[in-house]
């Protein structure tokens, strides 16, 4: 049985757990911008521009749909960060990944809202690898 706290209480510690905390907090704010992202796709198509032909030929409704999903699981990803549970951190960081991957691909229809939320997901990104070494489970 180890006397080590499961917490790193130094100055990077500290600052790392409130750099998550607010990771978290960025994270249920951009899982509310996609599933308005998502929601704006499915009910008024025109909104986005068409531009031009480009590799990715889905149509909006199945974007809606996809910017809908990974909205609800980066909600409920972001919970698990706040809760300080360790499958919130890894989960928070495969969700973003996606994230990054729906927003690239969305990229040639709503160019600077996509450059918003890359930098978003990267920030969580960045924020949950300086956590506290020792999330509960």
């Amino acid at each position: 049985m180890s006397t080590e706290p499961s917490y790193d209480d130094s100055a990077r510690g500290g600052i790392a757990d409130v750099t998550a905390s607010f990771a978290g907090v960025l994270l249920i704010l951009t899982s509310f911008m996609q599933v308005l992202h998502g929601i704006s796709a499915l009910s008024d198509p025109d909104l986005y521009a068409a531009g031009t032909d480009y590799l990715y030929k889905f149509n909006l409704n199945v974007w809606g749909t996809i910017h809908i999903v990974v909205g609800a699981a980066s909600f409920v990803v972001a919970i698990g960060i706040m809760m300080r549970r360790s499958w919130g951190q890894i989960g928070g960081i495969v969700v973003c990944g996606l994230g990054i991957l729906t927003e690239f691909a969305f990229l040639p229809r709503y160019p600077l809202w996509s450059l918003v939320i890359i930098a978003f997901y990267l920030f969580v990104i960045w924020a949950l690898n300086v956590q506290y070494r020792g999330a509960k489970s």
